[in-house]
Protein backbone atom coordinates (compact mmCIF):
# COMPACT_ATOMS: atom_id res chain seq x y z
CA UNK A 1 0.00 0.00 0.00
CA UNK A 2 1.23 3.46 -0.70
CA UNK A 3 1.15 6.27 1.37
CA UNK A 4 0.01 9.56 -0.76
CA UNK A 5 -1.31 13.05 0.73
CA UNK A 6 -3.90 15.45 -0.58
CA UNK A 7 -3.01 19.24 -0.50
CA UNK A 8 -6.46 21.56 -0.90
CA UNK A 9 -6.51 25.39 -1.07
CA UNK A 10 -9.97 27.14 -2.58
CA UNK A 11 -12.66 29.26 -1.06
CA UNK A 12 -14.52 27.89 1.90
CA UNK A 13 -17.77 26.80 1.15
CA UNK A 14 -19.86 23.86 2.34
CA UNK A 15 -19.44 20.13 1.56
CA UNK A 16 -15.52 20.40 1.09
CA UNK A 17 -14.78 17.85 3.71
CA UNK A 18 -17.53 15.26 2.63
CA UNK A 19 -16.64 15.19 -1.12
CA UNK A 20 -13.09 14.64 -0.42
CA UNK A 21 -13.51 12.36 1.76
CA UNK A 22 -16.28 10.67 -0.07
CA UNK A 23 -14.16 10.58 -2.78
CA UNK A 24 -11.20 8.64 -0.90
CA UNK A 25 -13.38 6.12 0.58
CA UNK A 26 -14.57 5.44 -2.93
CA UNK A 27 -11.59 4.87 -4.36
CA UNK A 28 -10.20 2.85 -1.90
CA UNK A 29 -8.28 4.85 0.20
CA UNK A 30 -7.86 4.93 3.58
CA UNK A 31 -7.74 8.10 5.94
CA UNK A 32 -4.40 8.01 8.28
CA UNK A 33 -4.37 11.87 9.31
CA UNK A 34 -6.52 14.98 8.15
CA UNK A 35 -5.75 18.98 9.40
CA UNK A 36 -7.96 21.20 8.12
CA UNK A 37 -8.32 25.31 8.46
CA UNK A 38 -11.32 27.93 7.83
CA UNK A 39 -9.74 31.48 7.27
CA UNK A 40 -12.58 33.57 8.58
CA UNK A 41 -10.69 36.90 7.06
CA UNK A 42 -10.09 35.64 3.90
CA UNK A 43 -12.83 33.32 3.02
CA UNK A 44 -10.09 30.60 1.63
CA UNK A 45 -10.50 26.96 3.29
CA UNK A 46 -6.96 24.56 3.41
CA UNK A 47 -6.92 21.04 3.94
CA UNK A 48 -3.81 18.29 4.22
CA UNK A 49 -4.86 14.55 4.39
CA UNK A 50 -2.70 11.60 4.38
CA UNK A 51 -4.07 8.18 3.21
CA UNK A 52 -3.50 5.03 2.22
CA UNK A 53 -4.43 3.92 -1.40
CA UNK A 54 -5.68 0.55 -0.48
CA UNK A 55 -6.60 -0.89 -3.82
CA UNK A 56 -3.33 -0.13 -6.10
CA UNK A 57 -4.82 3.83 -7.14
CA UNK A 58 -1.58 5.47 -8.29
CA UNK A 59 -0.44 9.09 -8.14
CA UNK A 60 -1.67 9.97 -11.76
CA UNK A 61 -5.08 8.02 -11.40
CA UNK A 62 -6.10 9.84 -8.53
CA UNK A 63 -4.97 13.33 -9.87
CA UNK A 64 -7.06 12.44 -12.83
CA UNK A 65 -9.87 11.21 -10.99
CA UNK A 66 -10.64 13.87 -9.10
CA UNK A 67 -10.48 16.46 -11.32
CA UNK A 68 -14.61 16.91 -11.27
CA UNK A 69 -14.46 17.30 -7.19
CA UNK A 70 -11.37 19.85 -7.86
CA UNK A 71 -13.65 21.71 -10.44
CA UNK A 72 -16.58 21.62 -9.02
CA UNK A 73 -15.32 23.46 -5.74
CA UNK A 74 -12.31 25.35 -7.92
CA UNK A 75 -9.67 23.70 -5.76
CA UNK A 76 -5.95 24.28 -6.02
CA UNK A 77 -5.41 20.50 -5.25
CA UNK A 78 -2.69 17.99 -6.03
CA UNK A 79 -2.03 14.10 -4.99
CA UNK A 80 1.71 13.45 -3.67
CA UNK A 81 3.63 10.44 -2.61
CA UNK A 82 4.52 10.81 0.71
CA UNK A 83 7.52 8.38 0.30
CA UNK A 84 9.57 10.93 -2.61
CA UNK A 85 12.08 12.65 -1.29
CA UNK A 86 12.46 16.64 -2.30
CA UNK A 87 15.69 17.28 -4.26
CA UNK A 88 17.40 20.63 -2.26
CA UNK A 89 19.87 22.61 -2.79
CA UNK A 90 21.35 24.11 0.42
CA UNK A 91 23.06 27.91 0.24
CA UNK A 92 25.64 28.85 3.00
CA UNK A 93 28.30 31.53 3.37
CA UNK A 94 30.75 31.46 6.41
CA UNK A 95 28.31 30.49 9.31
CA UNK A 96 28.43 26.71 9.01
CA UNK A 97 26.09 25.65 12.22
CA UNK A 98 23.32 25.76 10.04
CA UNK A 99 24.80 23.53 7.05
CA UNK A 100 26.40 21.15 9.55
CA UNK A 101 22.76 20.52 11.22
CA UNK A 102 21.12 19.69 8.22
CA UNK A 103 23.96 17.59 7.18
CA UNK A 104 23.53 15.93 10.50
CA UNK A 105 19.86 15.26 10.37
CA UNK A 106 19.96 14.81 6.19
CA UNK A 107 22.78 11.60 7.42
CA UNK A 108 20.37 9.80 9.72
CA UNK A 109 17.31 9.95 7.74
CA UNK A 110 15.70 12.60 10.43
CA UNK A 111 15.23 14.80 7.56
CA UNK A 112 14.18 12.68 4.60
CA UNK A 113 15.24 14.63 1.51
CA UNK A 114 18.27 14.47 -1.25
CA UNK A 115 20.77 17.37 -0.89
CA UNK A 116 21.77 17.32 -4.78
CA UNK A 117 24.09 20.17 -4.23
CA UNK A 118 25.90 23.19 -1.85
CA UNK A 119 26.14 26.43 -3.24
CA UNK A 120 29.16 28.78 -1.53
CA UNK A 121 30.65 32.12 -2.25
CA UNK A 122 33.55 31.08 0.16
CA UNK A 123 35.30 27.52 0.51
CA UNK A 124 35.19 27.20 3.72
CA UNK A 125 32.70 23.86 3.64
CA UNK A 126 33.81 22.30 1.11
CA UNK A 127 36.10 19.46 2.50
CA UNK A 128 32.87 18.84 4.83
CA UNK A 129 30.01 18.71 2.28
CA UNK A 130 31.88 16.56 -0.31
CA UNK A 131 32.91 13.98 2.56
CA UNK A 132 29.20 13.73 2.72
CA UNK A 133 29.56 12.92 -1.13
CA UNK A 134 27.73 16.07 -2.51
CA UNK A 135 28.76 18.45 -5.25
CA UNK A 136 29.93 21.26 -3.77
CA UNK A 137 29.29 24.65 -5.95
CA UNK A 138 31.87 27.71 -5.42
CA UNK A 139 30.05 30.77 -7.03
CA UNK A 140 31.85 33.89 -5.82
CA UNK A 141 29.74 37.04 -5.63
CA UNK A 142 30.99 40.46 -6.01
CA UNK A 143 29.27 43.55 -7.06
CA UNK A 144 30.57 43.35 -10.26
CA UNK A 145 29.69 39.73 -10.96
CA UNK A 146 26.88 39.50 -8.96
CA UNK A 147 24.03 39.05 -12.25
CA UNK A 148 26.31 36.27 -13.50
CA UNK A 149 27.06 34.33 -10.29
CA UNK A 150 22.92 34.06 -10.04
CA UNK A 151 22.64 33.01 -13.20
CA UNK A 152 25.36 29.82 -12.30
CA UNK A 153 23.37 29.46 -8.93
CA UNK A 154 20.26 29.16 -11.39
CA UNK A 155 21.73 26.55 -13.55
CA UNK A 156 22.80 24.51 -10.46
CA UNK A 157 18.89 24.61 -9.33
CA UNK A 158 17.81 23.93 -12.92
CA UNK A 159 20.15 21.35 -14.33
CA UNK A 160 19.76 19.43 -10.25
CA UNK A 161 15.62 19.66 -11.03
CA UNK A 162 15.71 21.42 -7.29
CA UNK A 163 12.45 21.55 -5.58
CA UNK A 164 13.77 24.02 -2.97
CA UNK A 165 16.17 25.83 -1.88
CA UNK A 166 17.43 26.78 1.41
CA UNK A 167 19.49 29.50 2.80
CA UNK A 168 21.42 27.87 5.51
CA UNK A 169 22.75 31.62 6.67
CA UNK A 170 23.75 32.98 2.91
CA UNK A 171 25.12 36.18 3.14
CA UNK A 172 23.81 37.61 -0.05
CA UNK A 173 20.95 39.05 -0.89
CA UNK A 174 19.23 37.57 -3.67
CA UNK A 175 17.79 39.51 -6.76
CA UNK A 176 13.85 40.52 -7.15
CA UNK A 177 13.96 37.78 -10.27
CA UNK A 178 14.90 34.97 -8.47
CA UNK A 179 13.02 35.85 -5.52
CA UNK A 180 10.15 35.78 -8.16
CA UNK A 181 10.81 32.74 -9.95
CA UNK A 182 11.74 30.65 -7.33
CA UNK A 183 8.71 32.06 -5.27
CA UNK A 184 7.12 29.43 -2.27
CA UNK A 185 10.31 27.64 -3.10
CA UNK A 186 13.43 29.15 -1.01
CA UNK A 187 13.54 28.67 2.46
CA UNK A 188 15.74 31.60 5.16
CA UNK A 189 16.67 31.54 8.87
CA UNK A 190 17.65 34.50 10.37
CA UNK A 191 17.44 35.48 14.16
CA UNK A 192 14.60 37.17 15.64
CA UNK A 193 16.40 40.72 16.31
CA UNK A 194 15.46 42.32 13.36
CA UNK A 195 14.19 45.41 13.15
CA UNK A 196 15.86 45.84 16.49
CA UNK A 197 19.22 44.79 16.04
CA UNK A 198 21.20 45.13 12.54
CA UNK A 199 24.09 44.69 10.86
CA UNK A 200 27.38 43.13 12.12
CA UNK A 201 27.15 41.33 15.34
CA UNK A 202 23.90 41.15 16.45
CA UNK A 203 24.25 39.02 19.39
CA UNK A 204 26.89 41.32 20.72
CA UNK A 205 24.64 44.06 20.47
CA UNK A 206 21.52 42.23 22.34
CA UNK A 207 23.94 41.37 25.00
CA UNK A 208 25.18 45.08 25.96
CA UNK A 209 21.12 45.80 25.53
CA UNK A 210 20.10 43.12 28.13
CA UNK A 211 18.14 41.25 25.63
CA UNK A 212 16.49 38.50 27.76
CA UNK A 213 15.24 36.03 24.98
CA UNK A 214 16.64 35.51 21.76
CA UNK A 215 15.18 33.72 18.85
CA UNK A 216 15.03 32.88 15.28
CA UNK A 217 12.61 32.89 12.61
CA UNK A 218 12.32 31.03 9.04
CA UNK A 219 10.51 32.19 6.26
CA UNK A 220 9.84 31.80 2.66
CA UNK A 221 11.94 34.95 0.84
CA UNK A 222 10.80 37.45 -1.01
CA UNK A 223 11.81 40.28 -2.91
CA UNK A 224 11.24 42.58 0.86
CA UNK A 225 14.08 41.47 2.88
CA UNK A 226 13.04 39.35 5.66
CA UNK A 227 9.90 39.63 5.29
CA UNK A 228 8.30 36.92 3.49
CA UNK A 229 5.69 34.69 5.11
CA UNK A 230 6.64 33.18 8.22
CA UNK A 231 7.08 28.98 8.60
CA UNK A 232 8.92 28.70 12.07
CA UNK A 233 9.63 30.69 15.21
CA UNK A 234 11.00 29.69 18.60
CA UNK A 235 12.86 31.54 21.46
CA UNK A 236 15.19 31.10 24.42
CA UNK A 237 15.61 32.44 27.09
CA UNK A 238 18.99 34.37 28.75
CA UNK A 239 19.99 35.95 32.06
CA UNK A 240 21.99 38.73 33.04
CA UNK A 241 24.54 36.01 33.98
CA UNK A 242 25.22 34.62 30.70
CA UNK A 243 27.99 36.15 28.03
CA UNK A 244 27.92 37.48 24.79
CA UNK A 245 29.56 34.42 23.56
CA UNK A 246 26.52 32.12 25.19
CA UNK A 247 24.48 34.40 23.39
CA UNK A 248 25.90 33.58 20.16
CA UNK A 249 25.94 29.84 21.30
CA UNK A 250 22.32 29.67 21.86
CA UNK A 251 21.21 31.80 18.89
CA UNK A 252 22.87 29.19 16.69
CA UNK A 253 21.32 25.91 18.39
CA UNK A 254 17.99 28.01 18.26
CA UNK A 255 18.91 29.21 14.64
CA UNK A 256 19.73 25.51 13.43
CA UNK A 257 16.17 23.76 15.09
CA UNK A 258 13.94 26.52 13.39
CA UNK A 259 15.61 25.81 9.96
CA UNK A 260 14.99 22.03 10.36
CA UNK A 261 11.46 22.33 11.42
CA UNK A 262 10.66 24.92 8.98
CA UNK A 263 12.12 22.65 5.55
CA UNK A 264 10.83 19.24 7.92
CA UNK A 265 7.22 20.91 7.20
CA UNK A 266 7.51 21.95 4.24
CA UNK A 267 8.76 19.04 2.28
CA UNK A 268 5.81 17.43 3.86
CA UNK A 269 3.82 19.87 2.86
CA UNK A 270 2.32 20.94 5.58
CA UNK A 271 2.84 24.52 4.44
CA UNK A 272 0.50 26.60 2.60
CA UNK A 273 0.71 30.63 1.12
CA UNK A 274 -2.00 32.61 2.81
CA UNK A 275 -1.42 35.58 1.42
CA UNK A 276 1.47 37.41 3.52
CA UNK A 277 1.29 35.00 5.69
CA UNK A 278 1.37 30.63 5.99
CA UNK A 279 -1.00 28.22 7.59
CA UNK A 280 1.40 25.40 9.04
CA UNK A 281 -0.23 22.27 10.11
CA UNK A 282 1.14 19.91 12.82
CA UNK A 283 3.42 17.05 12.31
CA UNK A 284 1.75 13.52 11.94
CA UNK A 285 2.67 11.23 14.36
CA UNK A 286 4.67 9.50 12.36
CA UNK A 287 6.94 12.18 11.57
CA UNK A 288 6.78 14.32 15.26
CA UNK A 289 9.79 12.96 16.77
CA UNK A 290 12.31 13.54 13.71
CA UNK A 291 11.28 16.81 13.65
CA UNK A 292 11.72 17.85 17.11
CA UNK A 293 14.94 16.34 17.36
CA UNK A 294 17.80 18.36 18.04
Amino acid sequence: MTQFALTVTCKSTRGIVAAIANFLADHGCNITDASQYDDALTGKFFMRVSFRAETGETLDALNAKFADTAAKFDMDAAFHDENERLKVVIMVSRFGHCLNDLLYRWRIGALPIDIVAVISNHLDYQKVVVNHDIPFHHIRVTKENKPDAEARIMAVVEDTNADLIVLARYMQILSDEMCKKMSGRIINIHHSFLPSFKGANPYKQAYERGVKLIGATSHYVTADLDEGPIIEQDIIRVTHAQSADDYVSLGRDVESQVLARAIHAHIHRRVFLNGEKTVVFPASPGSYASERMG
